[in-house]
């Protein structure tokens, strides 16, 4: 019997339902002269668990990203960071088995591979990037490094 839930996979890496789902969003793009030359091609694999929603918040002390997960454990789950200041967040949850004499009456819940990723800015400290699961919410911390107050010298007019 054919599975019952709706294939995703098709030409263009972008899910329908998710327009970020493995494309980079890059905030800082066009302020500084960075490309994305550097990021590995994406592979095939699209995103077919569409609820893979991811939130980016910046506190004064870190960059914090919290995705809703329900149902996958931590094992399921990689959260990854690449050159060019790329974290990775992807996983699968598997379909249902369908039995032999099983009747699907409806089939809501998505199941698939998600992929995201996101450039993160030059203040983010790569090498101190936490991450922790619970009650299906995935949520990592990457800490900010301290700004660098701006050093004002005055400066002796002569004449």
């Amino acid at each position: 019997m054919a599975s019952l839930i709706p294939s995703f996979f098709g030409g263009r890496k972008t899910n329908v339902f998710d327009p970020f789902s493995l494309d980079i969003w890059d905030p800082f793009e066009g302020l500084f002269s960075s490309t994305l030359s550097n990021v590995p091609a994406l592979t095939g694999e699209t995103s077919a668990f569409v609820n893979a929603r991811i939130d980016w918040k910046e506190t004064p002390q870190a960059h914090v990203f919290k995705a809703d997960l329900p149902g996958l454990k931590k094992e399921e789950v990689k959260v990854e960071v690449e050159e060019g200041r790329i974290l990775q967040i992807r996983g699968e949850r598997s379909k249902e088995q369908e039995g032999k004499n099983d009747k699907w009456h409806r089939i809501e819940r998505s199941s698939g591979k998600f992929l995201r990723r996101f450039r993160l800015p030059g203040n983010a400290k790569m090498d101190q990037v936490k991450a922790s699961m619970e009650n299906g919410v995935l949520t990592v911390t990457i800490p900010k490094a301290e700004e660098k107050k701006a050093e004002v010298k005055a400066v002796e007019i002569s004449g």
